[in-house]
């Protein structure tokens, strides 16, 4: 019994050891917003990286959600006449969950493993050891564009995967032999479900969840070490740990915004 309360606390100690670190690489972040001026070029690289390289596939992922959707609940609806509705079903599911949360899935799993390779290689190879000899603090020179990036593209990126969502969502809706709604129902129903409140909460999410795919990966990057089995490794963690996080973000956003 006490080496299991002595494992058990170290695994706390530890947990509560990574959220200070990550509070203070955040703080540390914002404190550098005011050199953002001066890093307008980095800042634009990222969201380059961000956000256009990451719209392929974002169209594909959200075209095929919108349909799937779609193509579930009207299946369902339709046994009991109510198929009109269709679209409030699949616009409300895309702004309010679907869109934020696959989204940022997507920029974590494309974006975040390789901002958490990139930072492992440069502290494995002392790079980031080398810009502080040249008194270049590291986060401002690597955590400070990548978050700003972030916190823009992201729900950019949501937007437009909310939009291409609904567009196949109508598609299937309108083609499919046992579901057929027309255009002008769908966009009537998606219309009137729509709000200006669920379209902001589903842009909260995605602020948070970007700024989220940053931290940790840069938090990631910067804690790497043991060669390329450490990258590797840091690689893999970024992911699954900025999945675990948009997850919780999620609930707990959820509950403050309905």
């Amino acid at each position: 019994m006490p080496r299991i309360l002595e494992r058990v606390g170290k695994k706390v100690l530890n947990f509560h050891g990574i959220v200070g670190e990550m509070l203070v690489l955040l703080g540390e972040t914002l404190y550098f917003f005011r050199e953002a001026p001066r890093n307008i070029q980095s800042i634009f690289a990222q969201m380059a990286i961000v956000g256009y390289e990451t719209l392929p596939v974002a169209s594909v992922m959200a075209f095929f959600v919108g349909m799937v959707l779609a193509l579930q609940t009207g299946a369902e609806l339709q046994k009991y006449g109510t198929q009109n509705i269709i679209g409030a079903i699949v616009g409300l599911s895309m702004v309010r969950e679907l869109g934020p949360v696959m989204t940022s899935f997507l920029v974590a799993g494309r974006v975040g493993s390789a901002m958490a390779a990139e930072i492992g290689v440069m502290k494995v190879y002392e790079e980031i050891d080398a810009l502080k000899t040249l008194d270049i603090n590291p986060v401002r020179y690597l955590a400070m564009p990548r978050f700003i990036a972030a916190v823009i593209c992201v729900p950019a990126l949501v937007i437009y995967a909310d939009f291409v969502g609904m567009i196949g969502g109508a598609l299937i809706s309108h083609l499919h032999p046992k579901i057929f709604v027309s255009y002008s129902t769908y966009y009537d129903s998606l219309r009137t479900a729509l709000t200006f409140k669920e379209i902001g909460i589903g842009l909260v999410k995605a602020f948070v969840f970007g700024g989220i795919i940053s931290q940790v990966a840069c938090y990631v990057g910067f804690k790497t070490s043991g060669g390329a089995r450490g990258i590797g490794q840091s690689t893999t963690r970024s992911v699954v740990l900025s999945f675990m996080l948009i997850l919780v973000a999620d609930y707990f956003l959820t509950r403050l915004l309905m």
